[in-house]
Formats: structure tokens, C-alpha cells, sequence
């Protein structure tokens, strides 16, 4: 078999393995974080703040939940990790951003963060703060789940089939998953341009 039929047989693996309870989960966690007026901050590294800043737009515009990204202000994002440091970086943004108990952080991380190997650690302080002020923990993470899916209330993990290919799935995976979550009838408010058009 080739790399191509390889990667997508390992595709058609995950998706019969992915737990559709903690994708569920998920959903009715969101549900109840926009019934309460809370917020939702999405935080990722690398492909994951892609997928957080296309995730902020369609929660927003499609859902109707209040969302944000650390990410999506470069100007302050670098001026926080010139000044301050990574790690320290998106929880101090979470900090003015004055996170609450009816709020609800979501993580896109492949390893879903590691403080003792030096790994994304930037994420796991902000996780870390969310569960001090009683913030909802959420996430779409890979291989074991790492500390977000230790600590979080709502995390759905992406199964490991390939360790050599675990990046491109998980992230592949995230970008799915929150699409499915966000259109999901139970948290999906306004119609999508090209379904709304028959």
C-alpha cells in the first residue's frame, strides 16, 4: 500500500474508534456555557491557533456563543511573550480578560500539554487558572489527552493508530470535529451560506 492509502485507512480507523459520547459531551458543555451568558476562549499552538481563530468566527457567527483566541492579536500576543515569556503568555491575556466560572476554555492541542516535559505549557497555565476561577475545561486533543484531558470536563481524544502520523490526524481530526460540534442542531443557531441555499 502507499502513504496515501495508508494515512486515509488509518482516517477510517479513527473515526470508528473517536468516543461520539465525548463529542457529545462537548456539545451540551457548550450549550450550557452560552445558556449561562458565558464566554468561550480558544487556545492552541501551531495548527491549533489556526483552528482556534477559524473555530472564534464560526462559534461566534454560526452558534452564537461569545468567543475569543489569544492568538488573533498578534500585536499583544508578541509583546506578552517579548515582555513576559510562552508560558506565561496566554494566561495573563486569559487574566484581562477578567475568565469567570461561566466561562469555558476550549483547547486544540495534539499532546493536550505536559509541564514536566516542557510541553505546551503555555496551555496547561491557562487550563491551570481556568479550573482556579471554576471555568469549564474542554478540549480536542490527541495521543493520551496530556494534562487537558486529565483536568477537563468535556475533552474528546483523537485514538493514536500511527505514532508516526499522529500530528497530521489529531489536527486533521480537531478541525472536524469542532465543524461537527459547531453545526451540531443543539448549539447550531443560523444557517450556513451554501446549506441556506436551495
Amino acid at each position: 500500500m502507499s502513504y496515501t492509502d495508508d494515512f486515509l485507512a488509518e482516517t477510517k480507523r479513527i473515526v470508528d474508534l473517536i468516543d461520539r459520547g465525548a463529542i457529545d459531551a462537548l456539545v451540551q458543555t457548550l450549550v450550557r456555557v452560552r445558556e449561562q451568558g458565558g464566554r468561550l476562549f480558544i487556545i492552541g499552538s501551531g495548527g491549533g491557533a489556526g483552528h482556534a481563530s477559524h473555530a472564534v468566527n464560526d462559534f461566534r457567527k454560526i452558534a452564537g456563543i461569545e468567543a475569543y483566541a489569544p492568538t488573533d492579536n498578534v500585536s499583544e500576543l508578541t509583546a506578552r511573550i517579548n515582555d513576559d515569556g510562552w508560558e506565561t503568555s496566554y494566561v495573563n491575556w486569559l487574566k484581562v480578560s477578567r475568565l469567570t466560572k461561566r466561562d469555558a476554555i476550549l483547547v486544540f492541542s495534539v499532546g493536550g500539554g505536559d509541564i514536566e516535559r516542557n510541553v505546551s505549557a503555555n496551555l496547561v497555565r491557562c487550563i491551570e487558572f481556568g479550573l482556579s476561577v471554576g471555568s469549564t475545561i474542554g478540549g480536542i486533543v490527541g495521543r493520551d489527552g496530556g494534562y487537558t484531558a486529565r483536568v477537563g470536563h468535556a475533552v474528546v481524544i483523537v485514538p493514536t493508530i500511527n505514532s508516526e502520523t499522529v500530528t497530521p490526524q489529531v489536527e486533521g481530526f480537531q478541525a472536524i470535529l469542532w465543524h461537527l460540534v459547531v453545526s451540531h442542531p443543539d448549539l447550531q443557531r443560523v444557517p450556513m451560506r451554501w446549506e441556506s441555499l436551495r
